[in-house]
């Protein structure tokens, strides 16, 4: 069962995915969605904003580092952690 943070993630991922996705889950992998990397730039400042985080990377290391919706779960909470 997925906690808040990875619903929170999951609708946002959700709401820029193609539509014929489906259902998407931790382990649903982000290139299988259809998000471009303008709508992964736009997921990754809201959840920097939602969360008063910094997530230090470009695009293009966004895509290489992260996955899976997991994947993205995991960095989140790292950062939050961190801060906290």
């Amino acid at each position: 069962m997925a906690d808040k943070l990875a619903e929170d993630i999951i609708a946002k991922v959700k709401a820029h995915a193609d539509p014929s996705v489906g259902d998407i889950g931790p382990d649903t992998e982000l290139t299988a969605l259809g998000i471009h990397s303008l709508e992964l730039t736009e997921i990754i400042f809201d959840l920097e904003e939602e969360h008063d985080i910094e997530i230090q990377m470009n695009t293009v290391e966004a895509w290489s580092n992260l996955k899976t919706v997991q994947d993205m779960v995991e960095a989140v909470r790292a950062l939050i952690d961190k801060k906290a």
